[in-house]
């Protein structure tokens, strides 16, 4: 036992720190044990096995299994201890930023926003006008081809998720990470509604929140078709489209309805960028994403390779800028005019109008053809025409050009001088104090004042009929009757008509220097196609609610007489004549009888020609936008080949029938009797003839007589009379014929 010691103190046993340990055991080695009483005490080395000693590389081997079984156990213990305080730290911001918002129960959503669909008298859709630009519709009255395009391109697990797809998240996260820049979205379609119709654009932590809380309500309280429904219904297409209606009539001038498998790709590539990737600005852009899409829907199975092929050999889409054709000046007249018929627009509405859409591509086509053949060579730039029946229902009206190119509407809400136009007015009411087609005044120098009007062409004639003076529009014979009717009068009857812009009381109003509208000038001329009766222009014929309750009907079906049934026809002979053998022969039309009036301005800056058959009264107009004067440009010349061109087309397939009074016997008119009392029955009674049988009252024979002086002289002293003639103050001839036929 001695032996086995070295020194005289004993040895305690201590911790091993080191030598490959990592167990933390108290061990001693066979050296350090003491023998118990009886004990042999042995020199010789103890045995390994005996001793307990352990190989080192078993040692080493078995520390580093261990210590990397170690650091996975750390690794995982750490990630669940991170978990744990990730979850307590989103659910902590959950319910702070959920807690900053109204209570579920209160959350509703919100209404789309009020449409107003715009239809033809056949029912075709001219045009659909709001914040949307479009009717809502269903999934089911969609091309099915347009939500498996959304589906295919914006959230293959749409119909699987509970509102935010988590697998989508983070296969954008990764792809942006690799990609080093924003490549994709992770958000589903419910989160994308849900931002829509309750959350701002910006990119907030808060933000995002909400967005996931919405929905994940909005899964609960909606199928997966609504929400779809309602998010293709409102998403922004670019172009100012709002939901798939209008994005579709906007770019395809169709329905969303009737849209095929290409179009449906390109309004679904849309959504990523879509004022870049709007075909209206950049087409190329269009096409590539919307092929992007065509291989989107092809993975998920929507589309086989030869429908793809067939879609990509239809022809690209080109849309122009703007929503283009002249039935959208139709639509801003009608928005323009609802707020005063129905209030405030806070619902769907739906718009019956007049517009025949034929009648209005017709008069579209006939300005653009004559504006491409003679426009530049004539200086000419714009123009306008409207044309009315016989209530005053706008059948068509263009009020440009292009609307594309300016949306200002020429025919309604541009003022300009009638010209000779206005003469028509002057004559009726001539007619109206005693004059005939058949009285004689003499053409020569007039001098009114310091006002001395001369004819066009700088030529006079003597001695003419009214009749032969309307057809030639002499001028000195115009400002004669309206010093003979005055100012004041044939205003009147002018507002009696329809012309509702301020006119000046002055005598060169007989030469049409006081501004109207087309539109205007255009229905005054109507009570002369319908035998007397006021028409006043009118678009909306009803106005209803999806529901189809009435909100709002037209009575313009019941006008009031504004001219004696005798003058129109007087005025008729004489308005036919124009186009038979003076300034309107442009405007002769093959087989039908037609009447009308040429209008020219000063410096050639405008020209107008307003006419009218038993069916149709059409007004056109040629100019620019500046004042600028046209090449000798003449109502005669252009406006009355385009008024002939579209009244041709617009008759096409109609039986001939003459124009009110011009043919027939004329029937005496009792004014409290025999009179007739609506459109239709001045109608039935067939078509009159003025001339030979007019009857000629001593009231009117007398008034003639003394033209000298204004019908009304006496009495207002209003403005001198004219002199007429070589010599100042001379006197008028009176024949024969005058006091035979009343002038």
């Amino acid at each position: 036992m001695a032996g086995n010691r070295t020194s005289g103190h004993r040895i305690e046993p201590s911790f091993e720190g080191g030598r490959g340990r990592d167990d933390g055991e108290l061990r001693m080695n066979a050296g350090e044990r003491v023998s118990g009483g009886g004990g042999k005490s042995g020199g010789s080395k103890p045995s390994p096995k005996k001793s307990g000693a352990r190989n080192p590389r078993k040692r080493g081997g078995s520390s580093g299994g261990r210590g990397f079984t170690g650091l996975i156990r750390s690794l995982v213990y750490w990630c669940v201890v991170l978990g744990i305080w990730g979850a307590i730290g989103v659910g902590g911001l959950v319910l702070y930023y959920g807690s900053r918002m109204p209570s579920a129960t209160t959350w509703v959503i919100p209404d789309r926003p009020p449409n107003v669909k715009i239809l033809a008298v056949n029912g075709d859709i001219i045009a659909n006008r709001g914040t949307t630009g479009g009717e809502a519709l269903s999934l089911e009255n969609m091309s099915p081809y347009i939500p498996q395009a959304v589906i295919a391109i914006e959230d293959r697990r749409f119909y699987s998720h509970f509102g935010v797809d988590p697998l989508g998240l983070a296969r954008a996260m990764l792809t942006n990470v690799t990609t080093g820049r924003m490549v994709q979205g992770g958000s589903t379609i419910t989160q994308q509604l849900a931002k829509n119709l309750f959350l701002s654009p910006e990119r907030t932590l808060e933000r995002k929140v909400q967005e996931v809380l919405l929905s994940v309500w909005l899964e609960q309280k909606y199928t997966k078709d609504q929400i779809l429904a309602m998010y293709l219904n409102r998403v922004f297409f670019g172009s100012n489209a709002y939901g798939v209606e209008a994005a579709s009539r906007r770019y395809f001038n169709k329905s969303a309805r009737d849209v095929n498998l290409g179009e449906a790709a390109l309004l679904a590539g849309l959504l990523k960028a879509p004022s870049r990737l709007s075909p209206a600005r950049d087409p190329k852009a269009a096409e590539e994403r919307a092929q992007v899409v065509l291989g989107a829907m092809r993975e998920e199975g929507f589309i086989t390779d030869s429908e793809i092929k067939t879609a990509m050999s239809q022809t690209p889409t080109k849309a122009k800028s703007f929503w283009s054709g002249a039935q959208y000046y139709v639509a801003d007249m009608v928005m323009d005019q609802l707020p005063g018929m129905v209030g405030e627009i806070s619902q769907d509405l739906i718009v019956d109008t007049t517009l025949d859409l034929n009648l209005e591509k017709k008069a579209e086509e006939t300005l653009a053809e004559s504006l491409d053949a003679s426009g530049q060579k004539l200086d000419v730039s714009q123009a306008a025409l409207v044309s009315i029946d016989g209530t005053g229902a706008i059948r068509a009206l263009v009020g440009g050009r292009d609307y594309a190119d300016s949306q200002f509407d020429r025919a309604v809400k541009a003022r300009r001088q009638p010209g000779s136009a206005f003469k028509p007015f002057v004559y009726a009411a001539a007619m109206e104090i005693g004059r005939t087609p058949m009285s004689i005044r003499n053409d020569a120098p007039v001098r009114i004042g310091n006002w001395t009007p001369e004819n066009y062409d700088q030529k006079y004639r003597g001695e003419v009929t009214l009749a032969n003076a309307l057809a030639n529009s002499l001028n000195t014979i115009a400002a004669q009757l309206v010093m003979e009717v005055g100012p004041q009068n044939v205003i009147k009857l002018a507002r009696r008509l329809g012309i509702e812009s301020e006119m000046q009381s002055n005598a060169s109003i007989a030469l049409g220097t006081s501004e109207v509208s087309l539109v205007e000038l255009t229905s005054a001329y109507a009570p002369f196609m319908n035998g007397g009766f006021k028409a006043t222009p009118h678009v909306i014929r009803r106005i209803s609610t999806a529901d189809g309750t009435v909100l709002y009907e037209n009575t313009y079906d019941n006008p009031p007489r504004v001219l004696d049934p005798a003058i129109v026809s007087e005025m008729n002979q004489m308005m036919v004549g124009v186009i038979e053998r003076g300034t309107g022969k442009a405007a002769r039309l093959k087989g039908w009888q037609a009447a009308g009036k040429s209008g020219t301005t000063q410096s050639f800056r405008d020209a107008l020609f307003v006419g009218f058959t038993s069916n149709l009264t059409t007004g056109v107009w040629f100019g620019n936008d500046d004042g600028k004067s046209m090449k000798k440009v003449t109502g005669g010349g252009l406006p009355a080949k385009a008024w002939h061109d579209f009244m041709t087309a617009a008759h096409e397939g109609l039986s001939p029938a003459p124009v009110f009074g011009t043919t027939g016997v004329q029937p005496t008119f009792d004014t409290d009797q025999t009179a007739p009392e609506s459109i239709g029955d001045a109608l039935s009674q067939g078509p009159i003839d003025a001339f030979p049988q007019a009857p000629v009252s001593s009231g009117r024979m007398a008034a003639d007589q003394n033209s000298q002086q204004p019908a009304d002289a006496a009495n207002s002293g209003l403005v001198p009379p004219a002199d007429v003639g070589e010599t100042t103050g001379a006197t008028r001839r009176t024949t024969l014929f005058d006091i035979l036929t009343g002038g």
